[in-house]
């Protein structure tokens, strides 16, 4: 008798603390996605999100400077050097007021006309470069405002 009372004693405290360690079970769902390119040619930032948020240049009231947006991007081109150019005027625009922005890729300003941006010789095996987008400071002062703009970058394989 004794025997049964203690079993259904223990199967009890089996279920009651079962019960109570699916009440401690966290689930997270998340999507996963990769984007593989072609061994060939690709010029991608290091962080995909650069891309695909906003960027913020901080504003220093003490030195009434913006800061410098600078990020790396892996390049590769098996047939020869990368050029690349702006599509537009790259500038950040409050309504009002303008400020110009200089881009650079791998130490090469761009401008509206290609340029070659990685040899052939860094661009066949592949390497690693450097974005910089910096504000050019008109005369005066930067004046009060909400700027916004977008940089549009053309990149090109280039035959050698």
């Amino acid at each position: 008798m004794y025997r049964i009372i203690a079993l259904v004693v223990l199967v009890i405290v089996l279920v009651l603390s079962m019960s109570q360690l699916e009440a401690a079970v966290e689930r997270e769902t998340f999507e996963v996605s990769v984007t593989i390119p072609t061994a060939d040619f690709y010029v991608l930032p290091v962080d995909p999100q650069l891309v695909q948020r906003e960027q913020v240049l901080a504003y220093n009231p003490v030195s009434s400077q913006l800061a410098t947006l600078r990020a790396p991007f892996d390049v590769k081109n098996v047939g020869g050097a990368i050029g690349a150019r702006l599509d537009q005027a790259a500038y950040l625009f409050n309504g009002t007021d303008r400020v110009d922005l200089r881009v650079k890729f791998n130490d090469v300003e761009l401008g509206l006309t290609q340029s070659e941006v990685v040899s052939t010789a860094d661009a066949r095996p592949g390497k690693r470069v450097g974005l910089e987008i910096a504000a050019i400071k008109p005369d005066g002062d930067y004046r009060p405002g909400h700027y916004f703009g977008t940089v549009h970058m053309v990149f090109d394989a280039l035959a050698p």
